[in-house]
Protein backbone atom coordinates (compact mmCIF):
# COMPACT_ATOMS: atom_id res chain seq x y z
CA UNK A 1 0.00 0.00 0.00
CA UNK A 2 2.96 2.40 0.54
CA UNK A 3 3.69 2.21 -3.15
CA UNK A 4 0.03 3.70 -4.21
CA UNK A 5 -0.19 6.25 -1.44
CA UNK A 6 3.78 7.56 -2.37
CA UNK A 7 2.69 7.09 -6.11
CA UNK A 8 -0.81 9.04 -5.31
CA UNK A 9 0.80 11.50 -3.11
CA UNK A 10 3.64 12.88 -5.56
CA UNK A 11 1.49 12.56 -8.76
CA UNK A 12 -1.34 14.58 -7.32
CA UNK A 13 1.45 17.36 -7.09
CA UNK A 14 2.87 16.66 -10.01
CA UNK A 15 -0.27 16.37 -12.26
CA UNK A 16 -2.36 19.68 -10.51
CA UNK A 17 1.43 21.37 -10.56
CA UNK A 18 2.00 20.85 -14.54
CA UNK A 19 -1.57 22.06 -15.67
CA UNK A 20 -0.51 25.21 -13.55
CA UNK A 21 2.09 25.46 -15.73
CA UNK A 22 1.19 25.02 -18.80
CA UNK A 23 -1.32 27.33 -18.59
CA UNK A 24 1.08 30.18 -17.23
CA UNK A 25 1.04 32.88 -20.16
CA UNK A 26 4.52 34.46 -19.35
CA UNK A 27 8.23 33.78 -18.10
CA UNK A 28 7.66 35.02 -14.98
CA UNK A 29 5.04 33.18 -14.05
CA UNK A 30 6.00 29.97 -15.24
CA UNK A 31 9.10 30.59 -12.92
CA UNK A 32 7.12 31.07 -10.10
CA UNK A 33 5.17 28.08 -10.84
CA UNK A 34 7.62 25.83 -11.81
CA UNK A 35 9.75 26.48 -8.45
CA UNK A 36 6.34 26.28 -6.24
CA UNK A 37 5.47 22.80 -7.76
CA UNK A 38 8.91 21.29 -7.22
CA UNK A 39 9.53 22.76 -3.37
CA UNK A 40 5.61 21.40 -2.92
CA UNK A 41 6.88 17.93 -3.79
CA UNK A 42 9.53 17.78 -2.16
CA UNK A 43 7.71 18.56 1.28
CA UNK A 44 4.69 16.09 -0.31
CA UNK A 45 7.45 13.39 -0.83
CA UNK A 46 8.98 13.93 2.70
CA UNK A 47 5.03 13.99 4.40
CA UNK A 48 4.15 10.76 2.90
CA UNK A 49 7.15 8.24 3.36
CA UNK A 50 7.28 9.20 7.01
CA UNK A 51 3.57 8.37 7.60
CA UNK A 52 4.07 4.94 5.60
CA UNK A 53 6.99 3.93 6.40
CA UNK A 54 8.15 5.36 9.50
CA UNK A 55 11.50 6.62 9.36
CA UNK A 56 13.94 9.39 8.06
CA UNK A 57 13.55 10.47 4.75
CA UNK A 58 17.28 10.09 4.10
CA UNK A 59 17.09 10.28 0.42
CA UNK A 60 15.91 14.03 0.65
CA UNK A 61 18.12 14.99 3.66
CA UNK A 62 18.80 18.91 4.00
CA UNK A 63 22.51 18.19 4.37
CA UNK A 64 24.75 18.91 1.40
CA UNK A 65 21.19 19.08 -0.67
CA UNK A 66 22.48 21.69 -1.94
CA UNK A 67 25.97 20.98 -3.56
CA UNK A 68 24.96 17.49 -4.66
CA UNK A 69 21.93 19.49 -6.32
CA UNK A 70 24.13 21.90 -8.03
CA UNK A 71 27.36 19.12 -8.70
CA UNK A 72 24.16 17.18 -10.98
CA UNK A 73 23.16 20.34 -12.16
CA UNK A 74 26.68 20.92 -13.62
CA UNK A 75 27.34 17.34 -14.69
CA UNK A 76 23.87 17.48 -16.74
CA UNK A 77 24.76 20.87 -18.26
CA UNK A 78 28.45 19.52 -19.61
CA UNK A 79 26.79 16.02 -20.47
CA UNK A 80 23.95 17.24 -22.87
CA UNK A 81 26.78 20.11 -23.93
CA UNK A 82 29.04 17.23 -24.89
CA UNK A 83 26.33 16.05 -27.33
CA UNK A 84 25.85 19.17 -28.74
CA UNK A 85 29.33 20.08 -29.27
CA UNK A 86 29.61 16.78 -31.11
CA UNK A 87 26.63 17.71 -33.21
CA UNK A 88 28.57 20.74 -33.72
CA UNK A 89 31.52 19.47 -34.79
CA UNK A 90 29.43 17.50 -37.62
CA UNK A 91 28.26 20.60 -39.11
CA UNK A 92 24.87 19.88 -37.43
CA UNK A 93 24.25 22.50 -34.92
CA UNK A 94 24.46 26.06 -35.93
CA UNK A 95 23.91 29.00 -33.84
CA UNK A 96 22.63 32.11 -35.41
CA UNK A 97 22.64 34.66 -32.44
CA UNK A 98 21.45 35.04 -29.20
CA UNK A 99 17.82 33.72 -28.37
CA UNK A 100 15.12 34.76 -25.60
CA UNK A 101 16.66 35.47 -22.11
CA UNK A 102 12.84 35.52 -20.49
CA UNK A 103 12.22 32.09 -22.26
CA UNK A 104 15.19 30.32 -20.76
CA UNK A 105 14.19 31.86 -17.49
CA UNK A 106 10.86 30.66 -17.38
CA UNK A 107 12.39 27.36 -18.98
CA UNK A 108 14.05 27.30 -15.08
CA UNK A 109 10.60 26.91 -13.41
CA UNK A 110 9.06 24.65 -15.84
CA UNK A 111 12.15 22.36 -15.82
CA UNK A 112 12.70 22.39 -12.28
CA UNK A 113 8.95 20.76 -11.95
CA UNK A 114 9.95 18.34 -14.11
CA UNK A 115 12.66 16.99 -13.01
CA UNK A 116 11.68 17.17 -8.97
CA UNK A 117 8.34 15.68 -9.87
CA UNK A 118 9.43 12.42 -12.26
CA UNK A 119 12.85 11.98 -9.93
CA UNK A 120 10.52 11.61 -7.26
CA UNK A 121 7.79 9.63 -8.55
CA UNK A 122 10.25 6.92 -10.84
CA UNK A 123 13.46 7.39 -8.62
CA UNK A 124 12.03 8.02 -4.95
CA UNK A 125 9.38 5.77 -4.82
CA UNK A 126 9.40 2.89 -7.65
CA UNK A 127 12.85 2.43 -7.47
CA UNK A 128 13.84 2.33 -4.53
CA UNK A 129 10.69 0.31 -3.29
CA UNK A 130 11.02 -2.06 -6.35
CA UNK A 131 14.88 -2.30 -5.81
CA UNK A 132 14.04 -3.88 -2.25
CA UNK A 133 12.09 -6.63 -3.74
CA UNK A 134 14.24 -7.79 -6.91
CA UNK A 135 17.19 -6.03 -6.56
CA UNK A 136 19.23 -3.09 -7.69
CA UNK A 137 19.81 -4.40 -11.24
CA UNK A 138 16.43 -6.02 -12.24
CA UNK A 139 14.80 -2.66 -10.39
CA UNK A 140 16.53 0.01 -12.85
CA UNK A 141 15.97 -1.87 -16.03
CA UNK A 142 12.02 -2.19 -15.13
CA UNK A 143 12.08 1.48 -14.06
CA UNK A 144 13.98 2.56 -16.69
CA UNK A 145 12.03 1.11 -19.29
CA UNK A 146 8.99 2.22 -17.56
CA UNK A 147 10.36 5.41 -17.95
CA UNK A 148 11.00 5.68 -22.03
CA UNK A 149 7.60 4.15 -22.42
CA UNK A 150 6.32 7.31 -20.57
CA UNK A 151 7.58 9.40 -23.31
CA UNK A 152 6.16 7.44 -25.89
CA UNK A 153 2.66 9.84 -25.34
CA UNK A 154 4.87 13.19 -26.12
CA UNK A 155 3.60 14.38 -29.76
CA UNK A 156 6.47 13.86 -32.09
CA UNK A 157 7.86 10.40 -29.85
CA UNK A 158 9.25 7.35 -31.45
CA UNK A 159 10.06 3.78 -30.50
CA UNK A 160 13.96 4.63 -30.53
CA UNK A 161 13.30 7.90 -28.85
CA UNK A 162 11.88 5.80 -26.56
CA UNK A 163 14.26 3.06 -26.16
CA UNK A 164 17.25 6.04 -25.76
CA UNK A 165 15.25 7.46 -22.87
CA UNK A 166 15.24 4.46 -21.33
CA UNK A 167 18.87 3.85 -21.66
CA UNK A 168 20.92 7.14 -21.42
CA UNK A 169 18.29 8.86 -19.10
CA UNK A 170 16.41 5.57 -16.90
CA UNK A 171 19.69 3.81 -16.36
CA UNK A 172 21.67 7.32 -15.50
CA UNK A 173 19.72 8.97 -13.12
CA UNK A 174 18.92 5.72 -11.62
CA UNK A 175 22.43 4.36 -11.48
CA UNK A 176 22.93 8.37 -9.76
CA UNK A 177 20.41 7.27 -7.43
CA UNK A 178 21.70 4.05 -6.53
CA UNK A 179 25.58 5.48 -6.34
CA UNK A 180 25.09 8.23 -3.95
CA UNK A 181 21.59 6.90 -2.22
CA UNK A 182 20.23 10.33 -2.47
CA UNK A 183 17.39 12.10 -4.39
CA UNK A 184 19.41 15.40 -4.76
CA UNK A 185 21.68 14.41 -7.66
CA UNK A 186 19.63 12.86 -10.32
CA UNK A 187 17.28 15.89 -9.23
CA UNK A 188 20.41 18.11 -10.48
CA UNK A 189 21.45 16.14 -13.21
CA UNK A 190 17.53 15.78 -14.62
CA UNK A 191 17.47 19.58 -14.39
CA UNK A 192 21.08 20.56 -15.98
CA UNK A 193 20.10 17.93 -19.17
CA UNK A 194 17.00 19.43 -19.49
CA UNK A 195 17.52 22.78 -18.90
CA UNK A 196 20.72 22.87 -21.02
CA UNK A 197 18.43 20.72 -23.62
CA UNK A 198 15.84 23.58 -24.01
CA UNK A 199 16.89 26.83 -22.27
CA UNK A 200 20.84 26.91 -23.54
CA UNK A 201 20.96 25.14 -27.18
CA UNK A 202 17.25 25.93 -27.93
CA UNK A 203 17.05 22.16 -29.27
CA UNK A 204 13.91 20.19 -28.80
CA UNK A 205 12.88 18.13 -25.72
CA UNK A 206 11.65 14.62 -26.05
CA UNK A 207 9.43 15.21 -28.93
CA UNK A 208 7.81 18.11 -27.07
CA UNK A 209 8.32 21.24 -29.41
CA UNK A 210 11.39 23.71 -29.84
CA UNK A 211 11.43 25.82 -26.95
CA UNK A 212 13.34 29.41 -27.35
CA UNK A 213 16.24 29.47 -25.07
CA UNK A 214 19.15 31.55 -24.37
CA UNK A 215 20.23 30.61 -28.40
CA UNK A 216 19.09 30.97 -31.20
CA UNK A 217 20.10 27.57 -33.16
CA UNK A 218 18.58 24.90 -35.69
CA UNK A 219 19.85 21.13 -36.00
CA UNK A 220 19.83 19.02 -39.34
CA UNK A 221 21.18 15.94 -40.72
CA UNK A 222 20.62 12.66 -40.04
CA UNK A 223 18.06 11.22 -37.75
CA UNK A 224 20.81 9.24 -35.90
CA UNK A 225 22.98 11.99 -34.42
CA UNK A 226 20.39 14.25 -34.17
CA UNK A 227 17.72 12.60 -32.73
CA UNK A 228 15.56 14.09 -35.41
CA UNK A 229 12.04 15.90 -34.46
CA UNK A 230 12.40 14.03 -31.39
CA UNK A 231 15.40 16.23 -30.68
CA UNK A 232 19.09 15.43 -29.72
CA UNK A 233 17.66 12.99 -26.63
CA UNK A 234 17.53 10.55 -29.48
CA UNK A 235 20.87 10.95 -30.73
CA UNK A 236 23.19 7.75 -30.50
CA UNK A 237 26.09 10.61 -29.10
CA UNK A 238 23.31 10.78 -25.63
CA UNK A 239 22.99 7.30 -25.77
CA UNK A 240 26.89 6.66 -25.21
CA UNK A 241 27.14 9.81 -23.17
CA UNK A 242 24.14 8.38 -20.87
CA UNK A 243 25.84 5.33 -21.10
CA UNK A 244 29.09 6.60 -19.72
CA UNK A 245 27.51 8.13 -16.71
CA UNK A 246 25.42 5.30 -15.84
CA UNK A 247 28.89 2.67 -16.03
CA UNK A 248 30.40 5.69 -13.46
CA UNK A 249 27.43 5.90 -11.41
CA UNK A 250 27.28 1.41 -10.87
CA UNK A 251 30.71 1.30 -10.80
CA UNK A 252 30.57 3.60 -7.97
CA UNK A 253 27.90 1.71 -6.27
CA UNK A 254 29.39 -1.28 -5.99
CA UNK A 255 32.33 0.25 -4.80
CA UNK A 256 30.55 1.98 -1.83
CA UNK A 257 28.35 -1.45 -1.03
CA UNK A 258 25.01 -0.07 -2.32
CA UNK A 259 23.78 -2.38 -4.87
CA UNK A 260 21.17 -4.87 -3.41
CA UNK A 261 21.29 -8.22 -4.72
CA UNK A 262 17.75 -10.13 -6.27
CA UNK A 263 16.07 -12.03 -3.43
CA UNK A 264 17.49 -15.40 -2.91
CA UNK A 265 15.05 -18.39 -2.10
CA UNK A 266 15.75 -21.54 -0.31
CA UNK A 267 19.00 -20.10 2.39
CA UNK A 268 16.96 -18.37 4.95
CA UNK A 269 18.17 -15.53 4.35
CA UNK A 270 16.44 -12.17 2.28
CA UNK A 271 19.48 -11.15 0.19
CA UNK A 272 16.97 -8.16 -0.97
CA UNK A 273 16.91 -6.37 2.77
CA UNK A 274 16.94 -2.50 2.10
CA UNK A 275 20.81 -1.24 1.76
CA UNK A 276 21.24 1.03 5.02
CA UNK A 277 20.79 4.45 4.12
Amino acid sequence: MRLIWQLAAVAAVAFIGGQCVAAAHNALLTLILGTLTAVLAVLVYRWVVRRTEHRPVTELAREGARAAAVRGALLGVALFGAVILNLALLGDYDVHGVGSVSGAAGLVGFMAAAAVTEELLFRGVLLRIVEERVGTWIALTLTGGLFGLMHLFNPDATLWGAVAIAIEAGGMLGAAYVATRSLWLPIGLHFGWNFAESGIFSTEVSGNGTKQGLLDATVSGSEVLTGGDFGPEGSVYAVLFGLLATTVFMRLARRRGHLVPSRRKGNGVDAAATVSR
